[in-house]
């Protein structure tokens, strides 16, 4: 059974994984933030920091087309998504958060590749602020943790 073993690290082994990441850069402090603790976790987890990539983009929306353009590289293990859309007082902030999460959801199902999704949905700076450290160290797992269970999938 691919869930009996829980209790090992193995599902947490990055050290033969390639990791692409892609960071917004609207926000930039915030998601500077959430990409220096994801990048922390990923070398805490074995990855060697000549195995990941690390692009910018313009904002949330762009981040999709450009996970795009890494999965079709065909050498990632796993990709990340980072960035921070604070709700402002247009629908605005609906409209990126949803199609931002849409487009990085059908890029991890259209290539069968994990993307982690830590592009932060805030109602203000502070919840923002509150969580970019953690919600980067996440994201680094789950995508070492899912890139490790497709291949035991495979």
């Amino acid at each position: 059974m691919f869930g009996a073993d829980k209790g090992s690290a193995d599902h947490l082994d990055g050290r033969k994984l390639y990791i692409g990441i892609v960071q917004a850069r609207f926000n930039q402090s915030i998601t500077d933030a959430l990409a220096a603790a994801c990048k922390a976790e990923l070398a805490a987890l074995g990855v060697d920091e000549k195995n990941i990539d690390h692009v910018l983009v313009p904002g949330a929306l762009e981040v999709p087309l450009a996970l795009q353009a890494l999965a079709e590289k065909d050498r990632y293990d796993a990709l990340i998504a980072l960035g921070c859309i604070i709700r402002g007082e247009t629908y605005h902030f609906e409209l990126v958060a949803n199609e931002s999460g849409a487009g990085v959801s059908r890029v991890g199902l259209d290539y069968q590749l994990p993307v982690a999704n830590a592009i932060l949905t805030t109602e203000n700076e502070a919840q923002a602020l509150a969580r970019q450290t953690e919600k980067g160290r996440d994201a680094a797992r789950v995508a070492v943790e899912m890139a490790n269970l497709l291949e035991r999938l495979s």
